[in-house]
């Protein structure tokens, strides 16, 4: 399909062919960010599971982020333990569009492991095209994979907030929170000023597919997505965001991830808040707390 997408059928295929292939369960909600009672219940054969908040985050400040990156060597031990060593293709996957599975993604991907795919259409796609589960925990062998990182683009706080006034930041939380109209878990409601509003669940179809690469492009190129010029994306912790990177790598873009997103901006409380449907909208430093919305949308 891509060099970063597979489908069922062809993970199917490649577990056949090559059983080194490790395939990485990263099921997680916010209302339910331990996944491991789902993965238990039932997982893709010979899937390892995944704890995105211990193995794919790090634990810092309220003015780090909720979902911080990773030091390199907290990734590295986590990889070892799913049993992953060098040359080895991995296959990432969840059970909400790809929400976090594209987290793993765009780690080990940064990292330096050459072959990562997410699995189109999530969990759903497997189980829609009648192959089973296997129930139970899966503990490998333990690998010896070596990472380094820096492959990929991010963005500090200081490089988001100039990218917003000088390229195309992107804000793919639900519009609400862009316009600061709701705020259910970060202290202030509002967007960086300057950034504009793409939900990351519009990248996906209603099976969870990410649209087409074209398709892609040409809606992110209304949006104003220049080649050639920079863009980078941020959502609520710094999970989502990841997807928002893999559509508009898809599309052929070459993003800069805000890994700190809303959640480490709002934190500081120097920093302007806007409010709106525009861009810049009025600056709003005034908290706003309201009820809590679906995973994508917090996430």
């Amino acid at each position: 399909m891509s060099h970063i997408l597979i489908s069922a059928e062809e993970l199917a295929d490649l577990i056949v062919a090559d059983p080194t292939v490790r395939v990485l369960d990263v099921r997680w909600r916010l209302d339910r960010p331990d996944g491991r009672p789902e993965f238990l219940a039932g997982h893709i054969p010979g899937a390892v599971y995944v704890d995105l908040d211990d193995e794919l985050a790090e634990h810092g400040a309220p003015t780090d982020g909720r979902h911080p990156l990773p030091s390199t060597a907290r990734l590295q031990a986590a990889a070892r333990r799913w049993g992953l060593n060098d040359g080895e293709t991995v296959v990432v996957y969840d059970d909400l569009k790809s929400l976090s599975a594209a987290r793993a993604w765009w780690l080990l991907t940064d990292a330096g492991v050459e072959d990562v795919r997410i699995l189109d259409g999530s969990l759903r796609a497997w189980t829609a095209s009648g192959r089973p589960l296997e129930t139970g925990d899966v503990v490998p062998a333990p690998g010896g994979v070596s990472l380094s990182r820096g492959r990929l683009a991010q963005l500090t706080i200081d490089e988001a907030a100039d990218l917003a006034e000088t390229g195309v930041l992107i804000d793919v939380r639900a519009a609400e929170r862009y316009r600061g109209d709701v705020e259910p878990i970060d202290p202030r409601a509002g967007h960086v000023p300057g950034a504009l509003n793409r939900f990351t669940g519009a990248n996906v179809d209603t099976a969870g597919r990410f649209l087409d690469p074209e398709t892609l492009r040409q809606e992110f190129a209304a949006l104003g997505v220049v080649h050639g010029s920079p863009v980078g994306v941020y959502c609520g912790s710094g999970v989502t965001a990841s997807h928002a990177f893999v559509a508009l790598t898809l599309a052929g873009y070459r993003p800069a991830l805000y890994a700190g997103s809303w959640s480490q901006w709002s934190n500081h409380l120097d920093r302007p808040v806007a409010i709106g449907s525009l861009p810049e909208g009025a600056l709003a430093p005034v908290p706003s707390a309201q009820p809590v919305h679906t995973e994508e949308e917090l996430s």
